[in-house]
């Protein structure tokens, strides 16, 4: 997604949440830093041309849900999605986190190759300090929601989940299958549920550019506010 479509939207969370833009600035500047001299991945890296990717949450409804990811082509998972899938025997092609996801999954699949789309926003400075040295850098794919700079690419999306939607999506899935998300998960606390409140909202954004429904989003979208979105 070229970043002039996103701005728009990234201005609205930005506005609903007071989150400062200077603050994800800084944190996208703090993730180049950390891997330069890499040679990290590009979105151009992944490549889901024509498969059925499975876009998987950490929802506690994953347990039982772990065959509809093993039945697509290609899985992106949304942090911790990545160990229940792994545990269940499940491959995942892509991990999208912002490293806030307990374990060592994120170094245990970057050591193996896998993709791992590492975000830097405004509030987990501490947690790139922390974690990017010990990623094989060049299983790297660093991600921001503010303007791309450097090595740091911006495929769309705010949360994990959705923002593995965008990246499948800008990858050429043609069609994308939503496992292991809850919307209404009453165990998230009170910041979560907003932030599911736009992934809802920026799920049907992506639905409405790709001209496909989402069986997610059914029964859901007469209560999703556009009014802000795009067309």
């Amino acid at each position: 997604m070229e970043f002039r479509t996103w701005e728009p939207v990234y201005e609205d969370i930005l506005a609903d949440f007071g989150f400062p833009r200077a603050a994800d600035e800084r944190a996208r500047d703090l993730l180049a830093d950390l891997v330069a001299g890499g040679n990290t991945l590009t979105p151009g890296a992944l490549d889901f041309s024509g498969e059925r990717v499975a876009i998987v949450g950490a929802a506690p409804s994953l347990v039982d849900e772990i065959p509809r990811a093993r039945g697509a082509d290609a899985v992106v998972a949304a942090s911790d999605a990545a160990s229940v899938l792994r545990e269940g025997g499940v491959a995942v092609d892509c991990m999208v986190t912002d490293l806030d996801e307990p374990g060592d999954i994120a170094r245990a699949l970057a050591r193996e190759g896998t993709p791992v789309a590492t975000h830097a926003h405004g509030d987990n400075e501490d947690a790139l300090r922390e974690r990017v040295p010990d990623l094989a850098v060049e299983a790297v794919l660093p991600t921001t929601q503010a303007a791309p700079a450097g090595p740091v690419s911006n495929p769309g999306g705010f949360t994990d989940g959705d923002r593995a939607a965008f990246l499948a999506d800008e990858r050429g899935a043609a069609e994308l299958v939503f496992v292991g998300w809850d919307f209404d998960d009453p165990n998230v606390g009170a910041l979560k549920r907003r932030k599911l409140v736009w992934a809802e909202r920026l799920l049907r954004w992506l639905e409405r550019r790709r001209d496909e429904r989402f069986a997610v989003l059914d029964g859901r979208r007469d209560g999703i506010d556009e009014s802000t979105l795009p067309a």
